[in-house]
């Protein structure tokens, strides 16, 4: 009996720190035993794991209702209208939602529509987009897609260069027109013409010298009426033979004259 009370007093008193020790040993313990598990058995408790069916909302047949070109509606795929009217042009502003669009009427007279606006009675433009509009017909949105079915125009192959005729020698060149004696030009004030401006014309200024004339001359009137037209004042000279009562505007003065111009 002193015997085994001797051994009891050589083992270590419990503490606080001790038992933690044991605690923090079981729990890696624990731990080990359920990584082995993990590593020796399947993915599920019983057999090898698949993924679940998904199942789509809405009705069996989905790809039924599928619309590749995106023509679909808050109520399904979009519809095309019966109604006797054609697409020619779309505007579409995203930025306010807004647009208009060109359609023809079954009159066949084109007009413009803006959304909100009534095409006929009972018809309304809902939306614009990119190549088509939506309609509202009684409520129940329609729509018109632009007329794309027109094959494209086939170039026409470019006709041959025409060569150029061989120039004739026997032809001798025209002869060269010889300049007025004296140059008639219109002076234009206030947007309209007021009088006719001589000058000088190929001969050197001789026939120009011979009627009186100076440089800056401006024939203003023809016996006693007003030069308003270069057809005007040829009308009035042809009508006198050429030869006439002017007035012309020298530097501001007013000057007679009477000259003989061919006109």
């Amino acid at each position: 009996m002193g015997q085994r009370a001797n051994l009891l007093g050589r083992l270590p008193r419990p503490t606080p720190l001790a038992a933690a020790e044991l605690i923090l040993l079981a729990l890696v313990a624990v731990q080990g035993a359920r990584l082995v598990w993990t590593l020796a058995t399947p993915v599920g408790p019983v057999g090898d794991w698949k993924a679940p069916a998904v199942i789509l909302p809405g009705s069996a047949d989905a790809l039924g209702e599928f619309d590749p070109f995106f023509r679909l509606t808050a109520d399904g795929p979009g519809v095309v209208t019966s109604l006797n009217l054609k697409l020619y042009g779309v505007r579409e502003d995203r930025a306010t939602g807004r647009g208009s669009a060109i359609l023809a009427l079954p009159d066949g007279i084109q007009r413009s529509f803006a959304v909100g606006e009534e095409i006929m009675p009972g018809v309304t433009l809902a939306e614009v987009g990119f190549d088509n509009v939506t309609i509202r017909r009684n409520g129940a949105p329609e729509q018109i897609f632009l007329d794309q079915s027109e094959s494209a125009p086939t170039a026409a192959a470019p006709a041959p260069p025409t060569p150029a005729p061989a120039p004739d020698q026997s032809d001798s060149p025209p002869p060269a027109t010889a300049p007025p004696p004296i140059r008639m030009e219109p002076r234009i004030s206030g947007g309209q013409i007021d009088g006719i401006a001589v000058s000088p014309g190929g001969d050197g200024g001789q026939a120009f010298r011979a009627a009186g004339f100076a440089p800056g001359d401006v024939i203003v009137s023809v016996d006693g009426e007003r030069v308003t037209s270069m057809e005007r004042a040829r009308a009035m000279l042809r009508r006198s033979g050429g030869e006439a009562n002017v007035v012309v505007d020298r530097g501001g003065r007013a000057v007679p004259m009477r000259v003989r111009i061919d006109p």
